[in-house]
């Protein structure tokens, strides 16, 4: 199966919401006082506002649904994606971290194969875990971001005139790989 290539398409289907799943063996006082500081850094960098990342309050001290150790989740709008990936990256220690997007399929598909780790994976036990959900549950409306943003961050216009600007200047650059030729319709 060819990669999605039409702008509109892959604009519409882009992912807007993320989770981070930090896990420590419960059992293990220092991975469990490691994941708690590690919780509470993320939580004084969102409010000193570093990114947008949102740790659910409950912290899971044994395993729960598919996750077979302890652990939390951290929701993320994809808008701080890039800085929380780059944070946990740098700062997470031992700890593993599961990550993986949210969509329609948000429950299996994205756990099995969407997923990504930073460290050692883990088994999931996704059993637990139905197909499919109607729509993608709204986590943290209030802040309107993510799937309840009220709207895109460029049209389709502004975004192929981004490219094309991006085309234009990489004209220039030996290393840069170039795109392909327009298809003809």
């Amino acid at each position: 199966m060819a990669p999605q290539s039409d702008l509109e398409d892959v604009v519409n289907s882009e992912i807007k919401e993320w989770h981070f799943h930090i896990y420590f063996h419960q059992n293990n006082a220092e991975e469990h006082a490691a994941a708690l500081e590690l919780r509470d850094a993320v939580l004084r960098l969102r409010r000193d506002g570093a990114f947008v990342a949102v740790p659910l309050f409950r912290v899971n001290t044994y395993p729960m649904g598919p996750h077979p150790v302890g652990s939390y989740e951290i929701w993320v709008p994809s808008t701080s994606f890039a800085p929380v990936f780059s944070y946990l990256c740098q700062n997470r220690g031992k700890l593993s971290i599961l990550i993986h997007p949210l969509t329609k399929e948000e429950v299996r598909l994205d756990h099995q194969f969407r997923n990504a780790w930073m460290g050692a994976p883990f088994p999931l036990d996704l059993s637990v875990l139905p197909d499919m959900v109607p729509e993608v549950p709204l986590q943290y409306p209030s802040l309107r971001l993510g799937y309840s943003a009220p709207g895109p961050d460029f049209t389709l216009e502004e975004r192929r005139r981004i490219g094309a600007n991006v085309e234009r200047i990489l004209e220039g650059e030996r290393e840069a790989a170039r795109a392909p030729p327009r298809e003809s319709n």
